[in-house]
């Protein structure tokens, strides 16, 4: 029994920092901001079986938020918004958008954009914490909070934010910057791995945390909380960083092309 225990405490202390994340967010409210066309705006909501790997692809345009929340289901809220040069024409082609959500991935379709009309998809999804993920955007940026697995991202022109993640993750963006937040004593799993190659990038983690750091930057500075050696600390002229925060431990890999690169404590 005592065993039971001990393994029983140390599976809900790796998971700890992860939250039970279940309030919706994403809607239509303030969307229709184009006055030289008619725009058309919906929710759509499905649940399907939880999966343990899911791959995520909005199309050409379209963002993608992902919430780990204890639940052994998926829930998938999409946005769909269209555009054209009537109210009616933006509805029909709305009608047109359709999203498939099985064999482990959520994908969009629809018809090619014309000189004036075109369509988007962003996704809002409730996976179990314990999920695999591969996302994809082109115009887009990509949000993840509270979820640990082997998760891949890769954004063409978005932003990126990683908030509360475990396991196993590495992604990039090629246009925007990119923000992480973790929580916690040290990283839970593998590594961390993200990269940018126009756009800053903000790693904050609490003092008292522990891991391996290494940032780079090639046209840009480096500002840091963390003291690197007893005399170094702040902005830091070196445009490249390898040391420990704490004891040591799993490794955080941030990088940067043409960007700045911040350490913050929280």
């Amino acid at each position: 029994m005592k065993l039971v225990f001990v393994l029983l405490t140390l599976a809900g202390g790796a998971c700890a920092q992860l939250r039970d994340n279940r309030t919706p967010q994403m809607g239509c409210e303030g969307r229709n901001y184009d006055r030289e066309r008619e725009r058309f705006c919906e929710i759509r909501e499905q649940t399907i079986a939880g999966v343990g790997r899911l791959t995520v692809d909005p199309g050409k345009n379209g963002g993608v938020t992902v919430k780990g929340w204890l639940r052994n289901d998926v829930s998938i809220r999409t946005r769909v918004e269209t555009w054209a040069s009537s109210a009616g024409e933006a509805g029909a082609l709305a009608g047109l958008v359709s999203v498939d959500a099985s064999a482990g991935q959520v994908k969009a379709s629809g018809p090619g954009s014309q000189r004036d009309s075109g369509w988007s998809v962003s996704y809002e999804i409730f996976v179990p914490q314990s999920t695999d993920l591969s996302m994809t955007s082109f115009n887009g940026g990509i949000n993840l909070s509270d979820v640990r697995g082997r998760i891949e991202f890769k954004a063409s022109n978005g932003g990126v934010r990683l908030t509360r993640v475990a396991g196993d993750v590495t992604g990039k963006t090629l246009n925007g910057g990119i923000q992480v937040e973790l929580t916690g004593r040290t990283w839970e799993g593998g590594k961390l791995e993200a990269s940018t190659t126009n756009g800053g990038v903000t790693l904050a983690m609490p003092e008292n945390y522990s891991a391996h750091i290494q940032t780079e930057t090639v046209n840009g500075a480096i500002d840091t909380d963390f003291p690197v050696s007893v005399t170094v600390q702040g902005r830091i002229r070196p445009q490249n960083l390898d040391f420990n925060v704490g004891s040591g431990g799993p490794l955080i890999h941030v990088s940067t092309t043409n960007g700045g690169v911040k350490l913050r404590k929280i």
